[in-house]
């Protein structure tokens, strides 16, 4: 499946861009994440820039290590909350200097880690960095053309060749040299290619305003969409990224069905499994849509579409209904700005309804509520079964709003109040408990001390300021 990437520079925890990326392109890099999941785009490379922000002058190598551990920390705490909220595979990489910052990059939560093979430093460490997680986990970064001194071409065959078995694929920077070339000049190179584009922005004038070669941007992106499609329709090639892959923007859901459907390309896109004939119509030819929040499940509104409807939803992926008082098509937030991005179609047993999972941003209801189903008929108090995960998160919330607003005689803050060694001893004592209990045969005991565990778990999670998402994630993942 081919991917379409979009990038982040990520510089004094915003989103930076321009020839010497410096101009600020957004305040809220995790926001323009999310975006860019919404859009369309199959992966984000997140690039930390923080070492570019440190002020070497004056410093000892220890106060400049010092330094820039403290600003690779400021950046991972981005980086951490891009990869919890944009929902789409996060590529993390800048500011490695050891095998321990590609563990935090992952650790972090994104799926993979960039190494530059360009860089002694990191590529010295590339063997034992595959090794302790996964060529899997790794993609080289290296550069199309010729290269400059130090660069991958002039690499030795044999450190080229060990490259090629330590990572599972290339981020080729664009240099004006085609992929096919650069492969027949280096048959060390054997994995899949992804090609980054950064060519639109060339330099910046004297107020810092960004300098292109002439071109305008409309005519940029639509000579981009080909050079994209040159590479994608290349076998060896998997996906472009890109801050050029940025300027598509809320195109790409458009872009992806094109290639779809002109070059039969295999993409993450909503190819439909069944067609508007295939659906049951009211008398007035409409299907009446359910819209739910994809991330809480919460029922937002009703909506119905036609055919025209239908088929722009799946093509933009933005949700398009059929307004019955206005007798025409209605993209949801074309006006407010709040759109609902298209995460799932499905349809019920009849095919008469359509349930739609949806991103959405802002609210739903025109009133300012959230959901358009605010007003309360009648409820009869029922005990419902208790669902496991938000029990953790429950009780999480508690411990957390523990350690905001103290209470007195509160034993999880006694726990905070003692700090980490404490809650560390806790855990171990807990955990020694349930070995104990387990050896008996009533497994009630066991029950009891796991339960013990778990809550003493949470205290050092809240500590540390890790969350459930991340743990089930990290799960997930295995």
């Amino acid at each position: 499946m081919k991917k379409l990437i979009c990038n982040i520079d990520l510089k004094y925890g915003k989103a930076v861009g321009g020839a010497d990326l410096e101009t600020v392109l957004s305040e809220d890099p995790v926001a323009l994440a999310r975006a860019f999941s919404d859009y369309g785009a199959d992966a984000i490379i997140v690039n930390d820039l923080s070492a570019d922000s440190v002020e070497e002058e004056g410093l000892s190598e220890s106060e400049l290590v010092q330094k820039l551990d403290e600003a690779h920390e400021q950046a991972l705490d981005v980086l951490k909350e891009i990869c919890k909220s944009c929902g789409i595979p996060v590529i993390g990489t800048g500011n490695i200097r050891r095998m321990e910052d590609v563990k935090k990059i992952l650790y972090a939560g994104c799926d993979q880690a960039m190494v530059d093979l360009e860089n002694p430093v990191q590529r010295a460490s590339l063997e034992e960095i595959s090794k302790k997680f996964g060529k899997e986990k790794i993609l080289g970064r290296i550069t199309g053309g010729e290269g400059t001194e130090g660069g991958y071409a002039s690499l030795s065959d044999g450190e080229k060749q060990q490259a090629d078995e330590l990572v599972s694929a290339y981020v080729m920077d664009y240099a004006g040299n085609s992929v096919s070339d650069f492969r027949k000049e280096n048959p060390f190179v054997t994995k899949p290619v992804i090609s980054f584009y950064d060519t639109y922005v060339c330099e910046e004038n004297e107020d810092g305003e960004p300098v292109t070669d002439g071109t305008e941007p409309e005519q940029f992106v639509k000579s981009l969409k080909d050079e994209l499609r040159k590479d994608l329709l290349l076998e060896e090639v998997c996906g472009v990224a890109g801050n050029d892959v940025n300027l598509l923007a809320d195109g790409l859901m458009a872009y992806k069905n094109a290639l779809m459907a002109e070059d039969h390309l295999e993409m993450d896109a909503f190819l439909p499994k069944l067609e508007w004939e295939s659906l049951k119509k009211d008398p007035q030819g409409l299907v009446p849509v359910v819209v739910q929040d994809v991330r809480t499940n919460e029922v937002l509104m009703v909506a119905y579409m036609d055919k025209e409807a239908y088929q722009s939803t799946l093509k933009t992926g933005k949700m398009t209904y059929y307004s019955r008082s206005r007798a025409s098509k209605w993209v949801k937030g074309e006006t407010s700005g709040h759109f609902q991005y298209v995460k799932s179609l499905t349809a019920d047993c009849d095919l008469d309804t359509i349930l739609a999972k949806v991103s959405q941003v802002g609210v739903a209801c025109h009133t300012g509520a959230y959901s358009c189903f605010f007003n309360d008929i009648a409820h009869k108090s029922v005990q419902a079964q208790d669902d496991p995960l938000h029990v953790f998160e429950d009780v999480y919330n508690v411990i957390l709003d523990r350690k905001v607003h103290p209470r007195e005689g509160s034993y999880t803050n006694y726990l905070f109040d003692k700090g980490l060694d404490k809650i560390l001893k806790k855990v171990g004592e807990e955990a020694t408990e349930i070995v104990i209990a387990a050896k008996n045969q009533s497994s009630n005991e066991v029950t009891y001390e796991i339960s013990d565990f778990l809550y003493h778990m949470m205290v050092l999670m809240a500590e540390k300021g890790i969350t459930w998402e991340e743990v089930t994630r990290d799960l997930a993942n295995r």
